[in-house]
């Protein structure tokens, strides 16, 4: 990897200017800025913590010793096989504009719209599970109108900021950091300190509560889905290229250590919940599972204290997935690839923002709850869907063996075998989890018919995508 040079944001639009695209957007995006949306949208305060009690049901504790660390490595070769194109073409498009460089304008449009339809269900299983925690937190009994309300002040609230400014969500998404790293000490500090704690064999005990009588190892399986949902949003460093300063070298490395850092301080916290847990059945039986464990080990008020730290992280992290999601979207209709594109791709004069996107996103993330019901549902079908979009340019870049000019982060020799091996954990990864709720398969198999029949009936004649890919 080169060094790094002095750099300013005149060379990256002046790069930007050569694939035909204008800097609209604000690009004011340092390299721990890039970094820290992805580590807010991994937010292991978030899909470790709402997703636990599914991952304690299906592997009891070896979910957490073993499951963990075990999809930790395997994401590690899906980042990093991302993060080498992310280097070498740095767009707010990302993986849709990969694909469309490595194998065609219909990849593109796939990718683009798995992607679309991931996030918006990303969104909503984030600012839902963080609705699940505000709620009693706000006194008001959890029932479903409770529940939807606060989920859409949520929502609101997000749209508003990230409507309002770049610069405004930069220094949150960077306080966003703080936030998840001294709560994430806080809470294992406390509960190591002052908690009653299981002997450290617990850790490792080989437990399943599920009530489809399956097998552990297929429960142990299934119970991935807590890692892997959690695992997923890094991303979100190569969405935000177009307003971060030198992408081709902060993309890739914000992705990347994004996931490292995450899988640390997530596996500290899991250590600490897991060996406070009394008694597994109890904690099962009283959601929010992790809220249990908090004020049976600490006490009401020192529990319900830390029970809202970790609602202001997981606040912190549907804010950046609504960042997110929107510059793809706008990315995307910005090459007339969604319905009245020129309403999407808007940018606000005043405030430099793809307004018109956010909004969207806010409002199908709203009609998404609808859904959510089946929370393990949603999730999953957020993680294949991203997982998809992640995959196929990486597949393409495996098959084709390169049309990328290389970037300055890369993998050198390695770079065929770890996409080998992303290949087959996101391949293994979509099989399970459609296979763990027939709800799962049956709506990605829908998605994936309408999505196909809509792009052979209109999208193959009408969308061009990006004049540059073709080139």
């Amino acid at each position: 990897m080169t060094s790094h040079s002095h750099h300013d944001a005149k060379e990256d639009a002046q790069e930007l200017g050569k694939l035909g695209y204008a800097q609209e957007l604000f690009r004011t995006m340092g390299g721990f800025s890039n970094f820290a949306i992805s580590f807010s949208i991994i937010s292991i305060l978030t899909g470790a913590v709402t997703l636990y009690g599914h991952g304690l049901k299906m592997g009891g504790p070896a979910q957490m010793s073993l499951g963990w660390p075990l999809v930790t490595l395997f994401t590690l070769a899906v980042v990093c096989s991302m993060a080498e194109l992310a280097s070498a073409l740095p767009t707010s498009g990302a993986m849709y504009h990969w694909s469309c460089k490595l194998g065609g304008k219909g990849w593109g449009w796939f990718t683009a719209w798995f992607n679309i339809i991931g996030q918006i269900a990303a969104i909503a299983g984030i600012d839902y599970g963080c609705a699940t925690f505000v709620t009693p937190l706000l006194g008001l009994e959890a029932t479903t109108n409770n529940l939807l309300a606060v989920y859409g002040a949520i929502l609101l609230s997000h749209a508003l900021i990230n409507h309002f400014g770049i610069r405004l969500v930069s220094w949150l998404n960077d306080f966003s950091v703080t936030v998840h790293i001294i709560g994430v000490i806080v809470i294992v500090g406390a509960l190591l300190l002052f908690a009653p704690k299981q002997p450290a064999s617990f850790f490792f005990a080989r437990i399943t509560s599920n009530t489809e009588g399956w097998s552990y190892s297929w429960a142990f399986v299934i119970g991935l889905l807590q890692a892997m949902w959690t695992f997923t949003g890094y991303d979100a460093s190569a969405s935000v290229s177009e307003e971060t300063v030198d992408p081709r070298r902060r993309a890739p490395w914000g992705m990347v250590l994004a996931v490292v850092v995450s899988s640390v301080v997530g596996y500290l916290l899991l250590i600490a919940l897991t060996l406070s847990i009394k008694d597994i059945p109890s904690v099962l039986g009283n959601p929010p599972e992790v809220v249990t464990i908090l004020v049976g080990a600490l006490g009401e008020r020192a529990g319900t204290a830390f029970s809202a730290l970790a609602a202001m992280a997981m606040w912190f992290c549907g804010l950046s997935a609504v960042t997110w999601s929107s510059r793809v979207i706008y990315a995307f209709a910005r090459d007339e690839g969604m319905p009245v594109s020129k309403v999407w791709r808007h940018v606000g004069t005043k405030h430099l923002t793809p307004a018109p996107a956010i909004w969207l996103c806010a409002i199908a993330a709203f009609l998404a709850a609808v859904y959510s019901g089946a929370y393990a549902v949603v999730t999953a079908i957020s993680t294949i869907g991203l997982y998809i979009s992640y995959i196929l340019p990486v597949w393409l870049h495996w098959r084709s063996g390169s049309k990328l000019e290389r970037g300055p982060w890369h993998l050198g020799a390695y770079s065929r075998a770890l996409n080998v091996v992303a290949i087959l954990w996101v391949i293994f990864l979509c099989v399970v989890l459609c296979l763990a709720d027939a709800r799962t398969w049956k709506a990605i198999l829908v998605v994936t018919i309408v999505l196909a029949a809509w792009y052979g009936l209109r999208e193959r004649r009408r969308f061009n995508g990006p004049e540059w890919a073709n080139q």
